[in-house]
């Protein structure tokens, strides 16, 4: 039997695949015009998934579909598009320096977008499986990817990235496989929890493949990559995997939890990942390293409002809106305040740059206190806030006041870097003069972005219902 195909709902994967395509073909062609052709396709990306009528959709058997259009879909369409062109701003001026080839960076990264698409519409577990990895795959090389080999930090973490995303996913798959023979299911909206002598089987294939997708929320434990890997990559990368990897995480777990009756392993891996997360960051004395533990903690603030299941998703999707923009303005203040190519630099270096570049100071003062949860950060403190009622309203306080503990521990390393910022300048001669040069001129580009990600998430921290309501349709 001919199954037709629903061309319209495709269109944003079309756009985005499209777009890889097209910077592939211009690095072919002519050699250049990369971050033109991506940055116009992940626009025409958003476009699409904005366009396109809602309650759509295609690949399908019966009442159950492949692809499904809803108003969160394209809204996680659109913050992919909007990630992925706001990380190609942070990669600009590296990208203008030759440090990495731009061809193959703009593909891998719009390839690595094509992949987020698949996973806001995918309505089976194939389908998610397949656009993680196609998320996933991309950067593995991007963490690597330069021209010039400063250290091995680079290989290393994408070997070490690599080795652990292997496992995590043979990991789903086979959760993935035990649940399809157990329920005879793989689509999202058939997933039950099995009967008779198959219900165990399927309670194990559940839990593994939570734990297989918890690895792309760096949850505990498998969280051990995420500092090494942000680490040693490029800063820009490291924003891209602290925020569009993470989104697409976030909505893969969310898929499995609403349906299946996961809360316990949930909230274990939620109550392990936030203090672990925030423990660890307490002792860093490197900025990216203290952001990407601080991202692990996040993840387990999100990972709590999925163990409350479907209750909990709703305010989950929110935290992660909010979160993976305030993940972006702070990585863009590090990128704005470092060289093209150099890493994240140490705590140390960061001494007064408040005082020096005021704008970017103010940008990086306002990112950690949304992810403190304090003013004037109003998106990070109604994305806790709703956690926390989802916790309460669905029966588990105790998780609620396990995330209340954790926040106030955070707030001691997220005080503490806010304040070096605007600490007194270190004696003459200590600080770099290249360093105090580019701190007071950060690069155009990347300051735009930085900008463009702060406004938007001020607004948003004061119209937080627009963001339930496009989540729910």
């Amino acid at each position: 039997m001919t199954q037709a195909v629903n061309h319209v709902a495709l269109l944003p994967l079309y756009a985005a695949a499209g777009t890889a395509l097209l910077v592939l073909v211009a690095d072919l062609v002519v050699g250049r015009f990369h971050l033109p052709a991506a940055v116009l396709g992940g626009l025409a990306t958003a476009v699409c998934a904005t366009a396109v009528p809602d309650h759509t959709a295609t690949f399908c058997s019966g009442d159950l579909c492949s692809w499904i259009v809803t108003p969160h879909a394209a809204l996680m369409t659109v913050l992919f598009a909007g990630l992925t062109i706001g990380v190609l701003g942070l990669s600009a001026p590296a990208l203008r320096q030759g440090l990495a080839p731009a061809g193959e960076y703009c593909f891998l990264l719009t390839c690595a977008m094509t992949g987020g698409v698949v996973v806001a519409y995918a309505g089976d577990l194939i389908s998610l499986i397949v656009g993680l990895e196609t998320l996933t795959l991309p950067l593995y090389v991007l963490v690597g990817l330069r021209r010039i080999r400063v250290s091995a930090a680079g290989a290393s973490a994408a070997v070490t990235f690599f080795l652990v995303s292997v496992v995590s996913t043979a990991i789903a798959l086979l959760g993935a496989a035990l649940l399809y023979a157990a329920t005879g299911a793989l689509h999202l909206d058939a997933l039950t929890e099995g009967s008779g002598v198959y219900a165990p089987l399927a309670s194990v294939g559940a839990a593994l493949v939570v734990v297989g997708f918890a690895f792309k929320v760096a949850a505990v434990p498998l969280h051990a990559w995420a500092p090494a890997t942000y680490d040693g990559a490029p800063v820009p990368v490291a924003a891209y995997l602290s925020t569009a990897s993470k989104l697409g995480g976030v909505l893969a777990l969310a898929a499995v939890v609403q349906r299946l009756d996961t809360g316990p392993l949930v909230a274990v891996l939620a109550v392990l990942t936030m203090t672990v997360g925030n423990l660890v960051a307490l002792r860093q004395t490197r900025m990216v390293r203290l952001l990407a533990w601080s991202s692990v903690a996040q993840a387990g603030y999100i990972l709590a409002a999925l163990a409350a299941g479907a209750a909990g998703v709703e305010a989950a999707y929110a935290y992660a809106v909010f979160f993976v923009l305030l993940e972006l303005i702070a990585f863009g203040v590090v990128t704005a305040l470092r060289a093209p190519g150099e890493d994240g630099g140490d705590l140390e270096d960061y001494r007064g740059a408040g005082r020096r570049a005021r704008w970017m100071g103010a940008a990086l003062v306002l990112a950690l206190a949304g992810l403190a949860g304090l003013p004037p950060g109003f998106a990070g403190l109604f994305a806790k806030v709703a956690v926390v009622g989802a916790l309460i309203g669905a029966g588990w306080g105790w998780l609620a006041g396990v995330v209340a503990l954790n926040a106030v521990i955070a707030l001691a390393y997220y005080v503490r870097v806010a304040a070096l910022l605007y600490a007194a300048p270190q004696p003459a001669g200590v600080v770099d003069p290249e360093l105090l040069e580019r701190a007071t001129r950060p690069r155009v580009v990347v300051s735009r972005v930085v900008v463009v990600a702060a406004a938007v998430t001020i607004v948003l921290g004061f119209a937080p219902q627009a963001v339930f309501d496009a989540l729910t349709g």
